[in-house]
Parts: structure tokens; C-alpha cells; sequence
């Protein structure tokens, strides 16, 4: 956990409040200890504002557990996204649980294997023929869809320098 101080003037608190304010949104706060400094017109609050950062936070997970939206770049979590909505409805329709189609961890190599055929889909440690025969072609075509987006739009990107 890490820690932050601020002071915010108690006859005219606008600025303090403000930079506390925003602070306190863009962050993941903890715990917030505050007290007010009686010193006439110079009284104050003093605020300290526990809180955790990125490296907190991946301690903060459960062991095992990963979060796709820091693993993946931006273009590979929204396919993931995909593949996962894909997945929910396919499961919906079913009456089954999501993971039972294919685990997050199944997507994500999904994504990052760049599968394109049915062989490949049977590659990823868990899927099998059977799997790849009901699934694998929606699957694939999102696949194929997400790739296609994502190439349209960094095809036309101008050069940066």
C-alpha cells in the first residue's frame, strides 16, 4: 500500500478539495485518515489517503487468477471480449456454464496463437476433437472477423514519423 498527504484549506477549500477529489477517483483507496488543524485563519484538514497501485493490485487477486485486460494489448483484449461474448451466448443457448465451451485461459491463446484452423484450435492443451467440431468454426470466424478489424483500422494509421 502506498500513501498520500494533502491539505486542504478550511476557509477556502476549493483547490485542496479538487486535487483530492480527483485523486481520490483515479485511485484505489484503502483506508483515509483525516484531521482538522486548528490554527485561526491558517485551519486546515490534513488528509492521509491509503491506497494501492497497479503492483497492489496484482497481489490483491486470487492466486491464479488473471486479469486479461493487463496482459493482453488493447487490439487482443477487445477479440478476447469477443471470443468471451461470443462464448456467453453460445453457453445461454445451451444451458451450460461459459467455461464449459472454453475456459478464459482457452481464449486468450486463442487470441494470441493467432488460431486460424480447426488443427490449430486443437492445439491449445484442453481442446479436443469434440470441442473443435461443435465450436471451432464460430469460433474461428470471430477470429477471422477480429483480425480483419483490427487490420482495417491500423492499415489507414498514419506513419508516425
Amino acid at each position: 500500500m502506498k500513501y498520500r498527504f494533502f491539505s486542504v484549506l478550511a476557509l477556502s477549500p476549493q483547490s485542496g478539495e479538487g486535487e483530492l477529489n480527483t485523486f481520490c477517483a483515479s485511485h484505489r483507496v484503502a483506508s483515509v485518515d483525516k484531521a482538522v488543524i486548528l490554527d485561526g485563519a491558517n485551519s486546515y484538514w490534513s488528509f492521509c489517503i491509503g491506497y494501492q497501485d497497479g503492483a497492489d493490485k496484482a497481489q490483491q487477486t486470487r492466486p491464479g487468477r488473471v486479469d486479461y485486460k493487463e496482459v493482453l494489448d488493447e487490439a487482443d483484449f477487445a477479440l478476447f471480449a469477443r471470443l468471451r461474448s461470443l462464448r456467453k451466448a453460445l453457453a445461454e443457448r445451451e444451458g451450460v456454464p461459459a467455461y464449459a465451451l472454453f475456459t478464459n485461459e482457452q481464449l486468450a491463446e486463442m487470441v494470441t496463437k493467432r488460431v486460424a484452423s480447426l488443427a490449430d484450435l486443437q492445439t491449445i492443451d484442453g481442446i479436443g476433437e469434440a470441442k473443435t467440431k461443435k465450436y471451432g468454426e464460430a469460433f474461428l470466424e470471430a477470429l477471422k472477423q477480429g483480425v480483419t478489424e483490427h487490420e482495417g483500422t491500423t492499415a489507414h494509421a498514419p506513419d508516425p514519423d
